[in-house]
């Protein structure tokens, strides 16, 4: 690289701080206000970087980002889901989705370190570095380009901490943004309540309490940051009851029309939540408690890279003196620098612990009351019962037709050889012989459908062994390579056995039939009194529970005993499957003899 052209590109790096830096902000504030096409601009001019950065230095900078998500596609009942929740229209899915597949891509807070990096590296080597231009530029490029590539795994673990503690501080921006929102809803809400109440407007008397419900939810799943889980507390929507003589029943009163029904309806289903005042209290108190001890971290961290940076731009663009309102402290420009350095650093250090903070506060207010938990809870049972009732009736109609098509069939075709052997027996004996063979074949065919039948029903190993050779028995007839770790110290309840097994058996069908795995991995455990059962297979991934027949088989199978199924499978794999079962173990069966 010749000196000329190394200074045409110190000024051209000079010139794309300012353009990288806009970049970070944009990516950040869509990122706060849950818009994602500011973030995939921003990619496709980071591209251009990585394009420019790789010809400097003679190579190809990999792309690191993950596919877009594939559109989402309808159940059996022809509906979209979105988490916990099911809609009609695929739209609000497939955006979540898109939201999902940007913000969870690891190479999002690369290329946010990377923006947030690039203004102070170019500023602190290309000016020192005017001398030997062309390797100022050169390691502007080699460090670029380390960090727009695609995260090699040796790096990931030192990686992570660096782009966990940033994106800890962009979610605190997101929290001061959002008290800021709430304090707009909370407005609305008092002019729903002043126009309904004082005007008779009263359909906007119920709105007030559910205008924001959104910013709620989106609040309690973005409690996951850390590590918190927060279920939605809402009582279900009440309906209107048709009577004989064609009146609408809402509680005590009768309405002529169903619409007026339907509407008061809402009103009491909206008013007597308790979830609803809940909402409200964590509006009105969260946008105080959480805008102010989130602000601290964010306003700090601003205003000291604000501090850091605007010296340096000042004086090196513009060749003016040190600026004594920001850069220079008490007159003093290295205890300004250093008090910048101390409010950047103090900002990244308290960014979890206000997540931690947040999360657990908004747990305290949105989660769910002692009583709804107890509904839910009769709810789940009332639901799981039924499962239960029509997974087994449907195994009884199984057994019937398998024995009606099978064993049955073939015992009556054994009947009438024997009939006909008798009939030959002192005539045509060799006819007689040949039937004799014909019906002992049959016979045997019988006696193995029937053990199929049997295993099928409750395999003999399951009894005799327990759960884990069992699935070490089961492992050896599957096509991939599967690994069985873990021992149970005593067996579980014979139900519990055969729910667990079977749902350990789809997850290896599926992972050998759908992900194509070569290696599985199946650790058991028993500890707490739940019964944990992981399953990881090296396969392509996108496993769905909304898409997937035999997963939601899993689901209510396990359902019934309370047992719960986690999935993560990302596209590429590996797939993770977690099974929890409540249970308890007795002691080890022991031989008698």
């Amino acid at each position: 690289m010749t000196y000329p052209k190394a200074l045409a590109r110190s000024a051209l790096l000079l010139g794309l701080t300012v353009v990288v830096f806009a970049q970070f902000l944009v990516t950040v504030l869509g990122a706060c206000l849950i818009l994602i096409q500011p973030g995939i601009a921003s990619r496709r001019l980071t591209n251009r970087w990585r394009a420019m950065f790789g010809a400097w230095l003679g190579r190809v900078i990999p792309v690191p980002y993950l596919p877009p998500p594939d559109p989402p596609r309808p159940d059996e009942e022809g509906l979209y889901r979105h988490d916990t929740q099911l809609y009609r229209s695929p739209r609000f899915p497939a955006y979540m989705a898109r939201i999902d597949w940007f913000t969870k891509d690891p190479a999002l807070a690369r290329d946010l370190r990377w923006q947030w990096l690039f203004p102070l590296a170019v500023l602190l080597i290309i000016p020192i570095g005017l001398p030997v231009a062309p390797w100022a530029v050169r390691a502007v490029a080699a460090w670029s380009a380390c960090l727009l590539r695609p995260a090699d795994a040796p790096r990931k673990a030192r990686v992570k901490r660096t782009d966990q503690i940033l994106l800890a501080w962009a979610r605190c921006g997101f929290l001061v943004l959002s008290a800021a929102v709430q304090v707009a809803l909370f407005a609305v809400t008092l002019v729903c309540w002043a126009l309904g109440f004082g005007l008779g407007l009263v359909f906007l008397i119920p709105l007030g309490l559910t205008h924001f419900r959104w910013l709620a939810n989106l609040r309690r799943s973005y409690a996951s940051w850390a590590g918190v889980a927060i279920e939605r507390p809402y009582a279900p929507r009440r309906r209107p009851e048709l009577r004989e003589d064609g009146m609408y029943r809402v509680g005590r009163t009768l309405y002529k029309t169903e619409n007026w029904a339907q509407f008061n309806a809402n009103w009491q289903w909206v008013w007597h939540d308790p979830a609803s005042w809940r909402d409200l209290l964590w509006l009105v108190a969260d946008a105080v408690v959480v805008g102010v001890v989130a602000g601290i971290p964010v306003v700090a961290g601003i205003y000291g890279a604000w501090g850091l940076a605007l010296p340096w731009l000042w004086t090196e663009l513009f060749d003016a003196g040190w600026s004594r309102w920001y850069g220079a402290f008490a007159g003093n420009r290295p205890l300004g620098l250093t008090i910048g350095l101390v409010l950047v650093a103090g900002a990244l250090a308290l960014a979890h612990p206000v997540l931690t903070f947040a999360s657990r506060w908004t747990a305290l207010l949105l989660r769910p009351t002692a009583k709804e938990e107890l509904r839910r809870r009769v709810a789940r049972l009332t639901e799981t019962r039924a499962d239960a009732v029509d997974a087994q009736a449907a195994e009884v109609r199984r057994i019937e037709r398998d024995l009606h098509d099978g064993a049955q069939a073939r015992l009556i075709s054994v009947g009438l050889t024997l009939g006909a052997i008798e009939r030959l027996m002192d005539t045509d004996p060799d006819a007689a012989r040949k039937l004799v063979a014909q019906a002992r074949e049959t016979s045997q065919t019988a006696l193995t459908e029937l053990r199929d039948l049997v295993r099928g029903i409750h395999p003999p190993v399951l009894s005799e062994r327990g759960l884990p050779d069992a699935v070490r028995a089961l492992a050896l007839d599957t096509a991939a390579d599967v690994t069985v770790t873990g021992r149970l110290p005593g067996r579980l309840a014979a139900p519990v056995e055969s729910a667990a097994y079977f749902a350990v058996s789809e997850l290896l069908a599926n992972a050998v039939r759908h992900g194509h795995a070569e290696h599985v991995m199946v650790h058991i455990v028993h500890s707490g009194g739940l019964l944990r059962i992981t399953v990881t297979d090296d396969g392509e991934g996108g496993a769905d529970p909304s898409r997937g027949t035999g997963l939601r088989g899993i689901e209510r199978r396990l359902g019934t005993f309370d047992g719960t199924l986690a999935m993560r499978s990302p596209a590429g794999g590996p797939t993770v499957a977690s099974l929890e079962l409540p249970c308890a173990l007795s002691s080890p069966k022991t031989s008698t003899s």
